[in-house]
């Protein structure tokens, strides 16, 4: 998708009140704005189209009374800012249209890119749903985020993937859709970023197919252990990559586990676990490996469950650690850190304790 040009919306196109300003009532109408009349018309109607469906879509048994309260903030944050006076606008009339729970990400569409748009008011209340996300993304966190990340928005079934980040520019791309105004709102859980054009909706596979280029020569039933030491290496987690190449290279995994198809790898920070002997450090890194392919959000609908990992009889237990979730005890600080048909790769915080790993081999 093309981007769209980072233009200004004038100012006097809108008022701050929650409905858009008629054109009848402007004393000097400019013939460069003879466009604003049918556009109005149609955005009203389409206006009204949204609040009627988000009332009646909106559940009372999950009812969001500080919602009003968010978004009314959010709203006049967008207009002291502008170029984005219709998203603000949405906010106050159906902050149900973007807000579905404790944590949201809001994509504001800039004015001028919308008002470019021809699609029914159907169309357009998905469109913009597919602009929100059940989580909180501030710019802090996308910042961390690998390209490939893909996360999940309000339109059912259809999600939003980081195509570009570049930390040394500042560059993030959604849906190959630049930010252009970053954390344009931050209040809680809550973060609205503003982007040059719409997220293309047909650009949006499921997150579980969501693939980097395997590796020449790599059986595509297998795990590409290959590729999971060179992302775990170029993303920080150097010494767990060495202890994992180490044990790959003794055949161990291959040897054990001859059908393996898929794993969860739950990745430490550099430690010391390095430097321990051979069998020790087979038994560390094979802890942190769990058979099975484990998202954050299937890991979070398993809390208290207990999950084999590639130590027989030894297991962990998915749990709560200070509100957030966590393994055993240690907190996952980098969820979802690459995701691939074959594996998932979560950061934590330290690796897990092994003493009663250590007695048990004693």
């Amino acid at each position: 998708m093309d981007e769209y040009e980072n233009t200004q919306s004038p100012s006097s196109d809108f008022d701050d009140s929650s409905s858009f300003q008629s054109t009848t009532s402007m004393a000097n109408p400019s013939c460069s704005h003879w466009w604003h009349g049918p556009f109005y018309l149609a955005m009203s109607i389409t206006l009204v189209y949204i609040a009627f469906k988000s009332t009646n879509h909106s559940r009372p048994e999950s009812p969001l009374p500080p919602a009003h309260g968010l978004a009314f903030n959010a709203s006049r944050a967008l207009r002291r800012h502008g170029g984005f006076h219709i998203t603000a606008t949405l906010l106050q009339i159906s902050p149900e249209l973007f807000l579905s729970g404790p944590e949201s990400t809001l994509f504001a569409i800039r004015d001028p890119a919308i008002s470019n748009l021809t699609v029914p008011p159907w169309a357009m209340r998905q469109l913009l749903r597919y602009h929100a996300a059940p989580s909180a993304l501030p710019m802090a966190a996308l910042v961390n985020k690998p390209p490939g990340f893909c996360f999940k928005t309000l339109l059912d079934n259809k999600n939003l993937i980081i195509t570009k980040n570049d930390p040394q520019s500042g560059s993030i791309k959604i849906n190959n859709v630049s930010i252009s105004d970053p954390d344009l709102f931050l209040e809680g859980p809550f973060s609205i970023h503003g982007v040059f054009g719409p997220f293309d909706v047909d650009q949006s596979p499921p997150c579980d197919q969501i693939t980097f280029p395997e590796s020449n020569g790599t059986d595509h039933l297998s795990v590409d252990w290959t590729r999971i030491v060179r992302l775990l290496s170029s993303n920080g987690f150097v010494s767990f990559a060495i202890g994992l190449n180490s044990i790959l290279d003794n055949n161990n995994i291959f040897r054990d586990y001859e059908n393996l198809r898929c794993v969860t790898i739950f990745t430490p920070p550099n430690s010391g676990f390095i430097s321990s002997t051979s069998p020790f450090l087979d038994r560390i890194v094979r802890v942190h490996i769990l058979p099975q392919r484990f998202t954050y959000v299937e890991l979070s609908a398993a809390d208290n469950s207990s999950l084999m990992t590639l130590v027989p009889g030894y297991n962990l237990t998915v749990d709560k650690f200070s509100g957030n979730l966590g393994i055993n005890g240690v907190e996952i600080t980098r969820p979802d850190l690459f995701l691939s048909e074959k594996f998932v790769l979560h950061g934590i915080s330290r690796e897990f304790d092994v003493v009663e790993l250590f007695s048990s081999f004693i």
